[in-house]
């Protein structure tokens, strides 16, 4: 079986992660502060939170900026339901923005239209989400952000390495120029795999300090914000060794160093991942051709500035008088893994229920054709003429 994602595991990987393991250190170790060093240098972040998922990502940018109840979180539909629910776990209210049809991507319009349509909350914050890897308008986008003063944070769970245009240059995902924070996931089927795993990344230092303490509990070591000094440092003015303070309620969302290792081996190889991606959606892009117009892989920019993610085609099915369903179930039995990414979060019965008369046709009609194939390193490129001929047939 192709499966539609995998990881690549080599040896380095394996030594860094046996290297940990024969340490002193499994957690809270320096294998963290290296794993963030070297996402800052991939990023041009200054500060980097590695953390426990992309989903506690996003939950503790959330916490950081202060949002909650009687906030209003602007959430593209067409993502994965972790980017919603991040503001619904600290009682804000998610606000759906439609997206392009063809790339699934919120636009400046979309989010203008989000904003105008009446709802609960007063909105604060705009979550872009980077779909596929393919990379949002930011300039667009931060542009109305600043109109309607709101905070925005990326979710860039797809898109490691890829790049946003700003002021005419190349700015890479994760150097949060154009917004408060980025948020990235390490699960194994992204570029780069910790197993599990995410980070924050920020330009504020003072918002990466608060979002240190929060995966941790709240609790800070740091003698300089204590405040209870009659516990906190002894008679001769030096802070007590074993003293700490929680200021704030936070959680466990640490990232441990056996996962930062393998993810900081992994981030060495991101460039070689990425180029890899690149040819067999290329390789990919040219087999399916001869399928137009019924099959065509969603557009992408002019640029390799692609975290490529996911390889998606939409596909006309009912054109074609095909089900989706049955489609999978003919690749599934040709071997060929595929996924369907997503179900429109606003068509969840969670979202649904707040409110059921919400429409948004660019989502549905991009959930009604897409299709997520194979696409990672390790495909040979004979996988790639399975794929298509495999397609092929089961549309026949």
């Amino acid at each position: 079986m192709i499966p539609y994602g995998r990881h690549s595991i080599d040896a380095d990987d394996i030594a860094a992660v046996v290297d940990v393991l024969q340490g002193d250190r499994l957690t809270d170790g320096p294998a963290v502060a290296r794993f963030e060093a070297a996402l800052g240098a991939v990023t041009g972040a200054p500060h980097v939170v590695a953390c426990a998922s992309g989903t506690a990502a996003l939950h503790l940018a959330v916490l950081g900026l202060g949002l909650g109840p009687g906030d209003a979180v602007v959430v593209p539909s067409l993502t994965f339901v972790a980017t919603a629910n991040a503001a619904t776990y600290v009682g804000a209210t998610v606000r759906f923005a439609d997206v392009d049809p063809d790339t699934g991507l919120m636009t400046p319009e979309t989010l203008e239209q989000a904003l105008a349509r009446p709802g609960p909350g007063r909105p604060r914050a705009v979550f872009p989400v980077h779909l596929n890897g393919q990379v949002c308008d930011m300039a667009g986008l931060t542009a109305v952000a600043e109109r309607h003063g709101l905070s925005v944070v990326e979710d860039a769970c797809h898109a490691l390495g890829g790049a946003a245009v700003l002021d005419g240059a190349s700015v890479p995902v994760g150097a949060a120029t154009a917004s408060a924070a980025v948020c990235f996931s390490f699960h194994p089927v992204k570029t780069v795999a910790m197993g599990e795993g995410g980070a924050v990344t920020t330009r504020d230092g003072a918002l990466a300090d608060r979002l240190r303490r929060l995966r941790t509990h709240g609790i800070s070591r740091d003698p300089g914000v204590f405040q209870e000094h009659a516990l906190a440092f002894g008679a001769d003015g030096a802070p007590t060794p074993w003293y700490y303070e929680m200021a704030e309620p936070g959680f466990n969302y640490r990232a441990s160093d056996l996962h930062c290792a393998l993810g900081a081996s992994q981030l060495t190889k991101l460039e070689t991942f990425l180029a890899r991606r690149r040819s067999l959606a290329a390789t990919l892009g040219q087999a399916l051709a001869p399928l137009a117009p019924h099959v065509r892989p969603i557009p992408r920019g002019p640029t390799d500035a692609d975290g490529w993610h996911l390889f998606v085609v939409l596909i006309d099915f009912e054109g074609l008088g095909r089900s989706r369903a049955d489609v999978m179930a003919a690749l599934a039995a040709a071997g060929i893994g595929t996924q369907v990414h997503y179900i429109p979060v606003h068509r969840q019965p969670y979202y649904r229920a707040r409110d059921p008369d919400l429409h948004l046709p660019g989502a549905e009609a991009y959930y009604a054709r897409c299709l997520s194939l194979p696409l990672f390193p390790a495909m040979a490129d004979g996988d790639v003429d399975r794929v298509a001929a495999a397609l092929r047939e089961a549309l026949q």
